[in-house]
């Protein structure tokens, strides 16, 4: 796996498969499946989804859908777009840049949030799952009850305050035993491989977890970042979903505009809004009740 430094690589196709069958060639508008000797496409685990790109050969092009591991082997979920792709192929492989970005940057913010819910919560948070993509970051957690408006914000602060810092996000290979030892934090009932990635993140090493996903360079890569909803999972397990660069700012322009539209219909400063609704909500209880009386007697 090349991707950690690459987002481009020149790769020879193995193997190609079809049907679940080992095809020797593919032509146009064919689905497959393809291993090479190499690439920059990350395969899903630990929460972040594959990635999604092109590839190219002297005799064909086509879109590559999905990269999922089985083992150690990288297998990328493909159509072919023109021509054809055979076995021995050199193709180049190129990984959406964007997509890429956008989710390294809600993955990032799953271990600053990590981080952020056992401060302001407690050291009993424990991550029970989490799901990253481009578009946002969902994440699980071992607690009683939900969070009130106060606790997501102090979590929200600590997260962007972090961000704000700008700092370098390190990674550094080491050996199992002695990440724990440092104190790397690993996720319970996980598999981890002899050597593993200890990522570093924000001022006096605020998150340090065991991550094999990819990650942003600097904690300001993150941009801004947002809680949009939490709810419960199962009993003692609670979610959140959030959002974080330029899908954070995406988000609360929807807030804005909605809040804007409300403040046209009521015609108040938004300071008033929460005022008014009570008073219009006041008004409706009492002409109810009003309407009751008059039809009993």
């Amino acid at each position: 796996f090349l991707g950690y430094e690459n987002l481009e690589s020149d790769s020879k196709v193995l193997v190609i498969w079809k049907d679940q069958e080992r095809i020797d060639a593919a032509k146009n508008n064919e689905e497959i499946f393809f291993a090479c000797n190499q690439t920059p496409f990350y395969a899903e685990a630990g929460g972040q989804i594959g990635d999604k790109g092109k590839f190219a050969s002297q005799s064909s092009t086509g879109s590559i859908l999905d990269c999922k591991k089985q083992g150690k082997v990288y297998i990328h979920k493909a159509i072919v777009d023109k021509g054809s792709i055979k076995t021995g192929d050199v193709i180049k492989m190129s990984v959406e840049k964007e997509k890429r970005s956008a989710i390294a940057i809600h993955h990032s913010s799953t271990h600053l949030v990590h981080a952020a819910l056992r401060a302001v919560l407690g050291d009993h948070v424990q991550q029970k799952g989490s799901l990253v993509d481009e578009n946002k970051l969902r994440f699980d957690f071992s607690h009683s009850k939900p969070l009130s408006s106060e606790e997501i914000f102090a979590i929200e602060t600590i997260v962007n305050k972090e961000a704000l810092k700008n700092l370098e996000v390190k990674t550094e290979l080491m050996k199992l035993d002695d990440a724990l030892k440092s104190g790397a934090m690993a996720l319970f009932g996980e598999k981890y491989d002899d050597d593993v990635r200890v990522l570093t993140m924000g001022e006096n090493s605020y998150s340090v977890e065991l991550c094999g996903g990819t990650h942003v360079e600097r904690t300001g890569d993150v941009g801004f970042f947002a809680i949009t909803s939490q709810s419960s999972v199962a009993s003692g397990i609670r979610r959140i979903e959030a959002v974080a660069g330029i899908k954070a700012h995406e988000y609360i322009n929807t807030v804005r505009n909605a809040t804007t539209s409300i403040q046209k219909i009521l015609n108040v400063s938004v300071d008033e809004i929460e005022e008014k609704i009570k008073d219009i909500k006041s008004w409706f209880c009492k002409l109810f009740d009003n309407f009751w009386f008059i039809k009993s007697v």
